[in-house]
């Protein structure tokens, strides 16, 4: 379930909608029936395992879009697809009832095939290095596994080896996001390892900023000392400081490292059935939105 504004409707309801049909459900804080249906509506969402996605748009707050939608009582629930509404109900229906106004519109459950016994996988970092190691070799172009490869390196702390690796594609750093953020992990590495004050820890750039707040240059060197020491959330909070203070700084340069640590952090997505869509890391989803909150603020 997703909280919608004016803000990201279009890219979590319209553009969305073109691909999963999105069910936007308009209500309020103070509307009893709302807060009936509103937990059954997420047990549905669960129980169809990505068939539907599931929106909740603050009526009071959003007027905007209530009116859009001719919305004259909540709660009010509006199945888009393909950008378009297509149905919808008001009122706080029963479980069952959701199920089968979402069975008329939605496409069938897939049948569930017999599971395939899962290949034992060695988790051990040396393995897995060598496996990264191999897929690279046997095709070059694989932006995926130079990425992680790099990754496997930088996490492993052998970094003349993950600077070799990352040789062949730094060309591409201008055009291929998450070689950026490789670069970004590295100049971090290169910073703490050519200043004095950032070998020396924290210490000296927090003194700087008690005593001034806004000094987003000692924020964002301790925010490289931390990212160095592969410390990625306390690396994001301190470039939140400078986002919520000036999110433009430095021509975006907090911001667009704030994004590199996120790259980094993420695990390469599991394998999921066809049609369902694979788990989030939680942590990453929640320092995605406070970006969002601070951007858009």
């Amino acid at each position: 379930m997703i909280d919608v504004t004016i803000a990201n409707f279009q890219e979590e309801v319209i553009a969305a909608s073109m691909t999963t049909p999105v069910l936007v459900d308009f209500w309020a804080p103070w509307c009893g029936p709302c807060k009936s249906l509103g937990p059954l509506l997420e047990k549905v969402e669960l129980a169809y395992a990505g068939r539907f996605k599931l929106v909740k748009i603050d009526s009071d707050q959003e007027q905007q879009l209530g009116e859009a939608f001719g919305i004259r009582s909540i709660p009010t629930c509006i199945l888009l697809m393909n950008g378009q509404p297509v149905d919808g109900f008001t009122g706080a229906l029963p479980e069952g009832k959701i199920r089968e106004f979402l069975d008329k519109h939605l496409p069938p459950a897939p049948e569930e095939a017999p599971p395939e016994e899962e290949p034992v996988i060695d988790s051990d970092p040396q393995a897995v290095l060598e496996r990264l190691q191999h897929a690279v070799a046997t095709n070059p172009a694989d932006d995926n596994a130079r990425f992680d490869y790099v990754k496997q390196l930088l996490s492993l702390d052998r970094e003349d080896d993950a600077k070799v690796a990352f040789a062949p594609v730094i060309a591409q750093t201008a055009t291929v996001r998450r070689f950026d953020s490789l670069k970004r992990w590295m100049d971090a590495l290169d910073f703490v390892a050519t200043h004095a004050d950032a070998a020396s820890g924290e210490a000296t750039f927090d003194s700087k900023i008690a005593a001034n707040k806004r000094d987003f240059e000692a924020r964002f060197d301790k925010a490289r000392v931390l990212m160095a020491g592969q410390r990625w959330t306390d690396a994001l909070d301190e470039l939140l400081e400078i986002l919520m203070r000036d999110k433009a700084w430095n021509d975006g340069l907090a911001r667009k490292t704030y994004i590199a640590i996120l790259d980094i952090m993420e695990a390469p997505k599991p394998k999921v059935a066809d049609g369902q869509i694979p788990p989030e890391d939680a942590t990453v989803a929640t320092y995605r939105r406070r970006l969002s909150s601070v951007v858009l603020s």
